[in-house]
C-alpha cells in the first residue's frame, strides 16, 4: 500500500540547477530550454521534457526521464517515487518493468509522443492516483487485468489466497485418485464474494481449468470490470457474474447454482477506526466500502460464515483473507456458533509473516 505524503496542493517545484544536475544535460536540452534567468521550473503540468529538445532531437532517453520524474515525485512527496517513475516509463515503452528493457531501449531517444504520454501519466501520479489506475492495468498471478477507479486494487499478498484454494483442490484430487473405485473428474464450483476486478475469480479459472466460478459484487463498477476482464481473457463462458449485495438473506439466490466446493473472499476487513489512517491514494481513489469491515472488521466475514453452511457441499471450504487480529476472533466466533458446523482448519501467513489467510471447513453432519 502507498504511504501518505505531501498533498498535491502544497506541491513544491524543482529548480533549474537541480534538474540540470539530475539529468546531466546541457541547458538546451532542459524542459522548455529554460535559462537560469527564468527562475524555478514550473510544475510538470506546465513544463514538458520534450519542449526543450525540439532543437536537438534525441537528447532525452528513458533513463533520463525516469531519473527526472523520480526527483519530481520525491520533491512533491509522492511515495515510491522511483518505482512509480519506472512503471510509467516502462508502460509507455511497452514493457512490464524497467529492468526488462534492453540497453537499446534504455538509451534510445524518446519520441515527442512518448514524452507527452509519460508527462500525462506522471501528472496523474502527482495527484496521488495509484500507479495501477494511472496505467489502467496491473498484473495479478499470471494475468494482466484492466484497472480503473474506484474498483479495489488487488494486492500482491492476495495471490497467496488463490494458491491456497488451488492447493486444497489438488489435495482433494490426490485423495480421490487413491480410492479403489473410479471417481469422476473434479469440476469444482467456486463462489467468490466481492469480486472487484475479477483478479481472484479469473486466476482460479486459469489455475483450475475444469472449474466454474460464481463471482458476486454489490458495486456496478466492479461487476462491469470483472466482466470486461473475463471477456479479454476469454473466460466468460466459465464465470457467472452477479450484481448482488450479499446479506444474511442471500442464501436462496446463491443456491441457484447448487452447492459449491469453495467460497473464497478478500472481504472488507479493515477495522473502522483504522480507516482514517489509510494512505492518501486509497482514501482518495479506491472504494472505501471494499475496505471498511465495521467496528471489529468482521461485518462481512460474519455474513459469509453464516451463509456458508447452506452454500457449501459437505467438507467444502471457505478461504478468507483477514486482518492479522482476526484469526483468534474468528475462531472464538465459530465456537460461539456451533450450529454452523464450521471449523477453522488452518491459518496461513502472508509473505511478511503475518497471519493473513483462514481455511475454514464445513463438517459433515
Amino acid at each position: 500500500m502507498w504511504k501518505p505524503g505531501t498533498d498535491f496542493a502544497t506541491m513544491r517545484c524543482l529548480t533549474y540547477p537541480l534538474l540540470r544536475r539530475l539529468l546531466g544535460l546541457s541547458p538546451q536540452c532542459l524542459p522548455g530550454a529554460l535559462s537560469q534567468s527564468k527562475g524555478p521550473i514550473l510544475s510538470p503540468k506546465q513544463s514538458s521534457l520534450r519542449q526543450g529538445c525540439s532543437a536537438r532531437p534525441g537528447c532525452v532517453t528513458a533513463t533520463d526521464v525516469v531519473n527526472y520524474w523520480q526527483k519530481v515525485f520525491e520533491t512533491n512527496g509522492i511515495p515510491e517515487a522511483r518505482e512509480s517513475s519506472e512503471y510509467i516509463v516502462s508502460f509507455v515503452l511497452g514493457a512490464k518493468t524497467f529492468q526488462s528493457l534492453n540497453s537499446k531501449s534504455l538509451h534510445a531517444p524518446l519520441t515527442a509522443v512518448q514524452q507527452e504520454q509519460i508527462q500525462q501519466l506522471s501528472n496523474k501520479r502527482l495527484e496521488r492516483m495509484p500507479v495501477q489506475y494511472v496505467l489502467g492495468e496491473w498484473d495479478f498471478q499470471d494475468l494482466t487485468l484492466q484497472m480503473r477507479p474506484p474498483v479495489f486494487i488487488p494486492r500482491p499478498e492476495t495471490e497467496a489466497l488463490v494458491s491456497l484454494v488451488v492447493e486444497e483442490e489438488s489435495r482433494k484430487c490426490e485423495t480421490n485418485s487413491g480410492l479403489c473405485f473410479p471417481v469422476p473428474v473434479s469440476h469444482p464450483v467456486i463462489l467468490e464474494i466481492g469480486c472487484g476486478s475479477g483478479a481472484i475469480a479469473l486466476s482460479l479459472l486459469c489455475k483450475l481449468p475444469q472449474s466454474q466460478v460464481i463471482a458476486v459484487d454489490k458495486e456496478t463498477a466492479a461487476v462491469d470490470l470483472t466482466r470486461e476482464n473475463a471477456h479479454r481473457l476469454q473466460l466468460q463462458e466459465r464465470i457467472h457474474i452477479l450484481h448482488h449485495d450479499v446479506s444474511y438473506s442471500s442464501a436462496e439466490q446463491l443456491q441457484l447454482w447448487g452447492p459449491v466446493d469453495f467460497i473464497v473472499s478478500n472481504p472488507p476487513y479493515v477495522f473502522h477506526e483504522d480507516m482514517a489512517s489509510l494512505d492518501t491514494e486509497i482514501l482518495r481513489y479506491e472504494d472505501l466500502d471494499a475496505l471498511d469491515g465495521g467496528d471489529d472488521g468482521m461485518r462481512v466475514i460474519k455474513t459469509i460464515l453464516s451463509l456458508a453452511p447452506s452454500l457449501l457441499k459437505d467438507s467444502g471450504s471457505v478461504f478468507l483473507e483477514v486482518d492479522p487480529r482476526h484469526p483468534n476472533m474468528v475462531e472464538d466466533w465459530l465456537q460461539a456458533h456451533p450450529n454452523l458446523l464450521l471449523v477453522l482448519r488452518a491459518v496461513h501467513k502472508d509473505f511478511c509473516g503475518k497471519p493473513r489467510f483462514l481455511h475454514i471447513q464445513k463438517q459433515s453432519r
